[in-house]
């Protein structure tokens, strides 16, 4: 698939780095150092020029407020109420919207869009209300349109999030049990038309039973076998430039 010169990076769950044409680089779900899945040689993601966060639960801010101070983002976009709570543990530069809203990132436009989850935020021995679960589609400088989901359910509205983006790429949930599995991940992308999927949240617990090779088979059970599964393993990346062949 052609990606237009951003590279993807899925770091393992729900953890996303982004690079984009214009050398800007973006943190999707900080749960990096306490992330099994993470490769080891990629648990310090370096300078980033932003982090998005979908939602509240650990295994996608686990590691916001470390990451934050470490990496210094200009931007940590988040629904209004994450947000704040983010800014009261002490992250700098925080962005509370909410859905439906767009925010530019210097040349890369960021548009909160529903999802169909929960997003309550462990914070000590409570659980503390963290808005709303949220999924962004990113139009970055090359035109390329990614749909980064977060944690969902499929829903009828994301034939809306289709109609009025059309994105090129979904990030999709397919693990299961906390999320849709590959049936609903396939379906999701029937109403999204987009192209390609990256599966995501998936293997890194017990639980969560859904893999790549049943969302092509759900996929072609819909007539979608044209979709094209982009299967990377944590650590890999989706646009990573090609080393010139040897003479």
């Amino acid at each position: 698939m052609d990606v237009k010169g951003v590279q993807i990076t899925w770091l393992g769950h729900g953890t996303f780095k982004f690079r984009t044409p214009g050398g800007k680089t973006i943190l999707l779900d900080p749960w990096v150092q306490g992330n099994p899945a993470v490769p080891a040689d990629q648990k310090q993601v370096g300078k980033l020029d932003a982090i998005l966060v979908t939602h509240g639960h650990f295994d996608h801010i686990g590691d916001a407020i470390t990451v934050a101070a470490e990496s210094q983002p200009q931007h940590v976009v988040g629904i209004v109420e994450t947000a704040n709570w983010l800014a009261g543990k002490g992250v700098a530069n925080t962005v509370g919207m909410n859905k439906g809203g767009t925010f530019d990132l210097g040349g890369i436009r960021v548009t909160m869009t529903r999802a169909d989850h929960s997003c309550g935020i462990t914070d000590g021995d409570q659980t503390v209300y963290g808005g709303e679960a949220a999924g962004y589609v990113i139009t970055f400088e090359s035109g390329l349109k990614v749909y980064a989901a977060g944690d969902t359910n499929v829903f009828s509205d994301m034939a809306i999030i289709g109609d009025l983006y059309q994105p090129d790429v979904a990030l999709l949930p397919i693990g299961d049990f906390y999320t849709m599995g590959p049936r609903e991940a396939a379906y999701a992308m029937r109403l999204l038309g987009a192209p390609a999927v990256v599966p995501m949240h998936y293997a890194t617990f017990p639980a969560l039973t859904g893999s790549p090779s049943a969302l092509r088979e759900a996929l072609a059970a819909f007539g979608l076998s044209d979709v094209e599964v982009l299967d990377v393993k944590p650590g890999q990346t989706v646009g990573a430039p090609v080393a010139p062949a040897m003479p």
